[in-house]
């Protein structure tokens, strides 16, 4: 999603989570600062419903639960909540929580060209500041690659590029599937604009 700053709003976690819950469109929170979060593509949408319809069944079997763009992730209690794309979490409190996932395993972004960078920098910062989280997926929407971000020893993320032809695997789920199926149904040809 396209990400945009209210201008001078400043709020406290609790005031942020109270105001969210009765706003109309969504809102991320990062240290005081509220994010305004805008729609995507048609592409954006496509493979986040892909990516969602093939993690389900396989989720569904392990007592996991998935979820996509509306479900609010707390990164760091009283400091930042996020709507990522997608989100995996295999904790018991998440399964019955009705606000928000404390402990996601995986966390899947769609790029986009206006929020790839953001993506790609202070949210894999912020993302791996999580203590739960196994797995950062980056999905571009402008072309097929696929890029996960996997913990390691210690500090350590290890980085793997997945092209087309190639099955993406995410370790932390046991979940392996063909790339071409994120993709299913996506074009990647320019649309005519009307004259």
């Amino acid at each position: 999603m396209i990400a945009n700053r209210e201008q001078d709003q400043k709020m406290t976690a609790a005031e942020y989570l109270v105001w969210e819950a009765k706003q109309e469109l969504r809102h991320e929170y990062i240290d005081g600062e509220i994010v305004a979060m805008t729609g995507g593509s048609l592409p954006h949408n496509d493979i986040a419903l892909n990516l969602y319809r093939a993690l389900y069944p396989h989720l569904r079997e392990r007592g996991c639960r998935v979820n996509v763009s509306d479900a609010k992730v707390q990164a760091r209690k009283n400091s930042r909540y996020f709507y990522p794309d997608l989100v995996v979490s295999c904790d018991p409190d998440d399964l019955k929580s009705r606000e928000f996932i404390q402990k996601p395993k995986v966390i899947v972004e769609v790029l986009s060209p206006g929020t790839a960078n953001y993506d790609r920098t202070k949210k894999l910062k912020y993302y791996r500041q999580i203590p739960s989280l196994q797995e950062y997926v980056l999905v571009d929407s402008e072309e097929i690659v696929v890029e996960v971000y996997r913990r390691g020893e210690g500090k350590m993320w290890l980085y793997y590029e997945y092209e087309a032809g190639e099955a993406i695997s995410l370790e932390s789920i046991e979940f392996e599937c063909a790339i071409e199926l994120v993709y299913e149904g996506v074009s990647f040809e320019q649309e005519l604009q009307n004259q």
